[in-house]
């Protein structure tokens, strides 16, 4: 497992996914990453940093959203 902090692009309250570009990588964004439930959809506003934690560094798909912060 590893954590990385990325910037939220866009949140899809449908689905409770987001886009996120990683810090440190201009180039780079990941979509469609699973938020976790326990964050508010009043929380996920564009620009805000947030905290992923990725269960296989070489999947995106297995990476959650586990904070937002300013």
């Amino acid at each position: 497992m590893r954590l990385r902090k990325a910037v939220l692009r866009s949140f899809n309250s449908g689905d409770y996914t987001a886009t996120v570009q990683l810090a440190g990588s201009y180039k780079v964004y990941l979509e469609d990453i699973t938020v976790a439930r326990n964050l508010p959809e009043g929380e996920m506003v564009t620009g805000r940093k947030t905290a992923i934690l990725f269960f296989d560094e070489h999947n995106p798909k297995e990476a959650v959203i586990i904070a937002v912060y300013s």
